[in-house]
């Protein structure tokens, strides 16, 4: 199973903070991208670098690459087929799945060898 997928231009952060935290307003403003995440241990925030300022546990410099979508709720094996490649080149990522797509955040880094990596795999990078 192969995918086409895109890079997004900016940085990202991950930001945790206590799981009864209010949520930041700059973080609520921002345009584009972003993922908050609330469960029963802790409140998960991925935004844009520069947006989560003054947190306490941050962190930074990850780059974003975003699988084509939409897929079917019963559709398996998306995430699998660009992580296990990634996996083999040890290669760490941070998941985040919305209702149309999936998100993979990657270590600046690491960008460009994930990249050929996927590329490698079969995946297509999309202009």
């Amino acid at each position: 199973m192969n995918h086409a997928f895109s890079v997004l231009p900016q940085s990202f952060v991950i930001a945790q903070l206590e799981r009864d935290a209010d949520l930041p307003n700059a973080v609520l403003a921002s345009p584009g991208f972003m993922s908050i995440t609330r469960t029963d241990d802790e409140l998960s925030i991925v935004c844009a670098e520069g947006v989560a300022t003054g947190l306490a546990r941050v962190d930074s410099d990850w780059r974003a690459i975003k699988v084509q979508g939409p897929f079917a709720f019963d559709q398996t094996g998306v995430l699998a087929s660009l992580l296990d490649p990634l996996a083999a080149a040890a290669i760490g990522i941070f998941a985040v799945s919305t209702f149309d797509t999936d998100y993979i955040l990657i270590k600046s880094m690491n960008l460009e060898n994930a990249v050929e990596v996927l590329k490698d795999a079969g995946h297509r990078l999309l202009d």
